[in-house]
């Protein structure tokens, strides 16, 4: 059996400025597992923060690290049908 994690409530901080949009009163924090979380609810700016208190950084997407799942091409067929320009056509010698 594996444990649940230990979520404590979240709360707003009085005073705190949001590092994405600069908002003042609207960064949440909790914790889960002893991990501080904080989290805008102006922009859905969210991040991890370490022992000291710092912004835990996120691994940035590559292809290295991201699933290489394309999503599957739309199956519709549509027909396309050219007509000529009629002002490029070549005219003809009489």
């Amino acid at each position: 059996m594996s444990e649940a994690p230990v979520k404590t409530k979240k709360r707003f901080i009085a005073g705190a400025v949001c590092p994405a949009c600069s908002e003042q009163d609207k960064l949440m924090m909790w914790s889960e597992d002893d991990v501080p979380h904080r989290e805008c609810v102006a922009c859905g700016y969210a991040d991890t923060l370490n022992a000291q208190g710092l912004s835990v950084p996120k691994e940035l997407g590559t292809r290295v690290n991201t699933s290489g799942l394309k999503p599957a091409p739309d199956k519709t067929v549509q027909t396309v049908q050219f007509f000529p320009n009629p002002k490029l056509a070549k005219k003809s010698e009489d």
